[in-house]
Order: C-alpha cells, then structure tokens, then sequence
C-alpha cells in the first residue's frame, strides 16, 4: 500500500478529468509505479529481469500505453494457504508495474468518497483500526457494559469470483469520464476472465468501489449507526436482536438486485458481545481482547527467530502477555 506522500506527488488534486489519462501513463508516474512495486520484490527472478534493463521497459510500456497498444498478458495461477487455500492469479511484471499507476492515480479519487467505516486497504485505515473501532462501537451500543450488546458477522460469498465486471466498469464512470482512462481500466479489468484476481494492486480498489455502493446504502438508506467493513467482512451492532435479524434479507436482496452478489449462508452469526466477537484474527470481549486461537496456534507453529517481532506486533494490540512468553520460550531468546 502506498502512503499519503507518495500518492500526493503525481495522484492527488487532480482538477481536471481530461488528463487523467496523461497521468496515469507519464513517465514519472511510471517510474514511481516500478519503485513502489519493487519494493520487497527484489529477489525474484522475473522482477530482477525487468530491473536489469527497467528503465528502457518502463519507456516502452510507456509508448504501448501511448499509442493504446497495449495489451494485458495473461496470469500465472499458484495456490497459497494463508491460513486457508487461496487461488492467486500472477500478472507480469509489466501488467504489475501497470496496475500500480492506474492505483496512484484512481486511489485519491475514489478514496475520498468511501464512508469512514470502510478499513481495508485504505491508507490510515487497516486491521488493528477496525479493531478498535469496533471496541468503541461496542462500548458505545452496550453502555459501557451496562447492556445486552448484539453483533451481526455478514460474509459475502465468493466476493472476488462473483464481482460483475460491467457493473464495476459503471460504477468507476459514475466518477471518471475520459474515455482512455476508461479504455486502460477496462483492459486491466477484462484480462481476467470473470470477476477480478486476488493479488492485483487494483483489485484493491476495485473492491473497494464496487462495495461502496454496500456501505451508502447500509448508512444512507437504512440509517445503521454502527456499521464495519472489511474487504466482505462486515459487521452490524445493535441491542436488538430482532433488528438484526431483519436486517440479513434486506442486506442480502440489495446485494442481488443491485451488485449480482450474495450472503454466505453459512456465515451469518449474531452472537451477544460477552461471547466474544470473532474478527480480523482478534476475540473481543468487554474487559480484554485476545488473538482468535486459530492465530495463536499458527503462530506457535511458525515462530522463529527471523518473524519474532512481527509476530510481537500482532500481540501488542490484544493481551498476548502469555502468547508472547510462550514465544520466547520457544525461540529461546528474546529478539
């Protein structure tokens, strides 16, 4: 993810809609893209043979997007487990390098008008955000512990396999109107045969706009105060259980009618707040916040040496004193 300087220096203040084409495709623009997704990346062979000779690459990617030559190359598909199997589909470096300029340029744009409650992959946003807006959202709605507190865990399924690709290339014009920018994007979106790939730097924010439409319509329409999304986690709190309840068919035909998507039926949980809320690899209760045991028991698995400290800063945001000691003495020694 990009920072707030980085995106300032070519995406951000754009004033008119004409040149966003331009921007996207300038050669500084370009050169930012490649550094920021090098980033990390250095040590892998395709990334360090599009560095050997980068910036003449970068100069012809440059005269493709120019000429409206270009075209996306097709993916390599691999499987990760992180913790469960997910199918990731790989861009060339080139395509890669691509999607980080449309992403400086869109992000800004569209950035701004997503609600504030909306946490994934957004910059001052993230996990550990959306955590303790949920502690506050909850100590809110239950009183400071004084009352029943419900909360309603929605899952949509097969979010990034169901995206409808016109849909998202119209709700992307409800913003941007310069046909080349419209051209380029909808190459990105159309080299991927249905729905959009996991992996992309785009797919981030083409999530982001399509669920927008989610997010107004739950505060606008239907006035939910306390409301968090997360990628297609979100969450609904309320004392009343029974509002909860009928918020799921509602949810779930808007979804259908309106974004060709659904609600995972297995994972539609309303469960009371002193039995703990399960979300984004952390269990709140009203006292305390632990790491969800799944987490801690990959963790234990893996710890070492090397992802020590990264680990220790999962921990710090819950009560891992114990997780923590157990991690030391594991390893051996404190890092």
């Amino acid at each position: 993810m990009l920072d707030n300087k980085n995106l300032k220096l070519i995406g951000g203040g754009i004033k008119c809609p004409d040149l966003l084409f331009e921007k996207i495709i300038c050669v500084k623009n370009l050169f930012l893209a490649w550094k920021e997704f090098k980033k990390g990346k250095l040590k892998k062979k395709d990334v360090r043979e599009f560095a050997k000779n980068y910036k003449q690459n970068i100069l012809n990617l440059h005269r493709e997007l120019k000429n409206k030559k270009y075209r996306h190359s097709e993916y390599y598909s691999f499987y990760v487990k992180d913790p469960k199997l997910r199918h990731i589909h790989k861009a060339c470096v080139k395509d890669r390098v691509l999607h980080h300029a449309v992403f400086i340029i869109l992000y800004p744009i569209f950035d701004k008008s997503f609600i504030f409650d909306s946490y994934s992959c957004r910059i001052n946003k993230g996990t550990h955000r959306a955590v303790n807006r949920l502690k506050d959202f909850l100590r809110k709605e239950s009183k400071n512990n004084s009352k029943n507190c419900f909360v309603l865990k929605l899952d949509i399924r097969k979010f990034f396999d169901s995206i409808d690709q016109e849909i998202l290339l119209e709700l992307i014009k409800e913003k941007i109107q310069d046909e080349n920018t419209i051209w380029l994007v909808g190459e990105v979106i159309k080299s991927f045969p249905k729905g959009i790939p996991l992996g992309n730097i785009t797919s981030q924010i083409f999530a982001n706009i399509y669920l927008d439409k989610l997010d107004k319509f739950a505060k606008h329409k239907l006035k939910i105060k306390y409301y968090i999304r997360y990628c297609d986690d979100f969450i609904i709190l309320s004392c009343d259980k029974l509002y909860l309840q009928n918020l799921v068919p509602i949810i779930n035909e808007f979804l259908e009618n309106n974004l060709k998507l659904s609600l995972h039926p297995n994972k539609i949980i309303i469960r009371k707040y002193c039995q703990g809320i399960d979300f984004l690899g952390y269990v709140c209760f009203p006292y305390y916040r632990i790491l969800r045991p799944k987490t801690k028991k990959r963790m234990l698995k893996k710890i070492n040496g090397k992802n020590m400290q990264s680990y220790f800063g999962i921990l710090k945001h819950c009560d891992g004193y114990k997780v923590k000691k157990i991690c030391i003495e594991k390893v051996g020694f404190f890092v």
